[in-house]
């Protein structure tokens, strides 16, 4: 998928499949430290601003992957605190013509550890940002930002139409 690195599983799933379709299971972890700052990576693919995002590996819990994506990509220890949404991504095409939708479960994380650094290929930068100071970042990373702000334990999700016989 694109120039990003993929699993040895996605890459075993993209040999069989081709570029159709794929759907994925996908986290975003929203990381607050201490001072309540908020931890953001630039995007190697596109230069952009976003969460710690990444795709489930086989056999591994959603919380398991959020904490293993923050890691890898920035160095940073988290704690999973909370699901704050649950909800498919729209369809995206990679430049290579691979095809993905995402089914996205994003946990609200508190940082324990590590220092916020860029730790793979798959980002540029990496940093800590007041929340009335953030960089610029996309409409879906916003919408996560603000389910992950809002009080209370119920995770956001698309309440399904309702269908009478």
């Amino acid at each position: 998928m694109s120039d990003m690195p993929i699993s040895p599983y996605l890459h075993s799933l993209r040999e069989v499949v081709g570029h159709r379709m794929l759907l994925l299971p996908g986290v975003t972890a929203v990381v607050f430290d201490d001072a309540g700052r908020l931890l953001l990576g630039r995007r190697a693919d596109n230069g952009s601003w976003a969460l710690i995002a990444g795709t489930m590996d086989p056999g591994e819990q959603p919380a398991e992957t959020a904490v293993r994506e923050v890691y890898e990509e920035t160095a940073v220890h988290v704690v999973p605190e909370r699901v704050t949404s649950v909800l498919t991504q729209p369809p995206n095409t990679y430049p290579n013509g691979d095809r993905t939708e995402f089914v996205d479960i994003t946990f609200r994380c508190r940082a324990i550890g590590g220092e916020a650094r860029v730790n793979d290929d798959e980002s540029l930068a990496v940093g800590w940002f007041a929340l009335d100071d953030l960089p610029p970042i996309n409409d879906l990373n916003r919408r996560r930002l603000e389910y992950a702000l809002t009080p209370g334990a119920a995770a956001w999700f698309s309440a399904p139409a309702v269908h009478h016989p």
